[in-house]
């Protein structure tokens, strides 16, 4: 949502509402670096196990991911938490064939 401090959304309405404000601020550039991130939202998710909360990370790229390995690895160890990791590659950049999918 774009405060550091509380990072949290209300419902699908303040999800929606962080997204249309961080359009207006979030600058692309590389490295693309995904690992530290997925990481971060990882460590909030495992301090909430108790099923009240549930977390998104939508991530939009406009470049290859350029830590492939750690992000595959920090995403299959989020895999058992309560959160959703969403990466959208947009632009010119080639995103064929780097989908990880963990059932």
């Amino acid at each position: 949502n774009g405060d550091v401090t509380n990072p949290a959304c209300s419902g699908i309405e303040g999800v929606l509402e962080a997204y249309h404000r961080s359009l207006r601020s979030v600058q692309l550039y590389g490295p693309t670096n995904f690992a530290p991130v997925v990481n971060h939202v990882a460590r909030s998710a495992a301090a909430v196990l108790d099923g009240s909360q549930y977390f998104v990370l939508l991530i939009i790229t406009d470049g290859v991911i350029s830590d492939m390995a750690q992000t595959k690895e920090a995403i299959v160890n989020a895999a058992k938490l309560p959160m959703s990791i969403i990466i959208v590659g947009v632009g010119q950049a080639e995103f064929d064939g780097k989908a990880v999918v963990v059932p």
